[in-house]
């Protein structure tokens, strides 16, 4: 996989100079605002699961883009960790147990349209099938040897769902008051106007954001900027996420991409401008992201921070002045 993400940035700097750099800029902007959208989403539901605690939007938002910066140089979701950290740092008496399950209440909206996308694109007969799965001709998809080694796959699968089964089980009859705080992190969704007009509202914003972020994407470098062909890249990319082996799924997203764009430009096009976005999207959530961690905590030592907390050290105080 890594000599195949190397070809593909080599690729990618050789049409560097092919680049529009004014729509490039836009869809830049587009992701910027994509992120303030989202985090607000989250505050909104984390402001109805403490709705007798100040949870200002500065915060989530700096938590949020903290975690994504994180996300972009470290694989397996480990700014997700930081997210929760910070945002329990900042919200007096949270619990991780609620804010991951207001995460988890985020995530269901988006899972919803991520699989339509997905369904829209088996229809179209655009995703590999089990055949090209299998071969080696895609040496930069991540979980590819699951399909080429089915049984290994499945027993590895069975294990992760069983381990996790135990978990919950083990945390459920463990943890005093468990369903109580999970049931709080949920409780945007019982308020549905609340949870409508408070929460999927930003989230669409989030999604149409993303889907203009690809569309500017997709004039910078030069080709067909469709929405047909902006759902196909956004496709990939949720299908890249699902399995984060590598930092921000690269590798697994180019495969993809190389594949679903077969007839809609050459694979050296297709690899330049899914390199070029993703290097560049990464280059944006780890400069915002780590800029977040330091205004927040004051290093970029995350795990400093964590020991001073469990030192019994205070976490700095928000300012009043700071905006919901």
């Amino acid at each position: 996989m890594i000599h195949s993400v190397l070809h593909a940035i080599s690729v990618f700097f050789h049409h560097l100079a092919a680049v529009d750099w004014k729509w490039l800029a836009i869809g830049i902007a587009c992701h910027l605002c994509k992120l303030l959208a989202v985090s607000r989403a989250w505050r909104n539901i984390v402001a109805a699961a403490y709705p007798d605690r100040p949870v200002r939007w500065r915060q989530m938002f700096g938590s949020y883009v903290a975690g994504t910066g994180v996300n972009a140089v470290i694989p397996a979701r480990g700014g997700d960790v930081v997210r929760l950290f910070l945002a329990r740092r900042r919200i007096d008496g949270s619990t991780y147990t609620t804010l991951v399950s207001t995460s988890l209440l985020q995530t269901i909206f988006d899972m919803v349209v991520a699989s339509c996308f997905i369904i829209w694109a088996v229809t179209q007969h655009v995703l590999p099938g089990l055949n090209v799965l299998q071969s080696p001709s895609l040496p930069a998809l991540d979980y590819g040897w699951a399909f080429r080694h089915p049984q290994a796959g499945l027993i590895l699968f069975g294990l992760l769902l069983l381990f996790g089964t135990a978990l919950i089980a083990w945390i459920a009859e463990r943890v005093e008051e468990f369903k109580a705080k999970v049931a709080q992190g949920f409780a945007a969704f019982k308020n549905r106007s609340y949870y409508l007009g408070h929460v999927v509202t930003w989230q669409v914003a989030d999604w149409s954001l993303r889907l203009a972020t690809v569309f500017f994407f997709l004039k910078a470098f030069g080709l067909p900027a469709t929405l047909h062909n902006a759902l196909l890249v956004q496709v990939s990319q949720s299908l890249a996420t699902i399995f984060p082996v590598s930092p921000a799924g690269i590798g697994t997203e180019q495969a993809l991409l190389v594949y679903v764009f077969r007839n809609v430009t050459s694979k050296s096009l297709a690899l330049s401008f899914s390199v070029g976005m993703r290097v560049t999207l990464i280059l944006v959530n780890a400069t915002v992201g780590f800029a977040a961690i330091l205004l927040m905590t004051g290093t970029l030592h995350v795990r400093r921070a964590a020991e001073a907390d469990r030192a019994g050290t205070k976490p700095a105080k928000a300012n009043a002045s700071d905006g919901r």
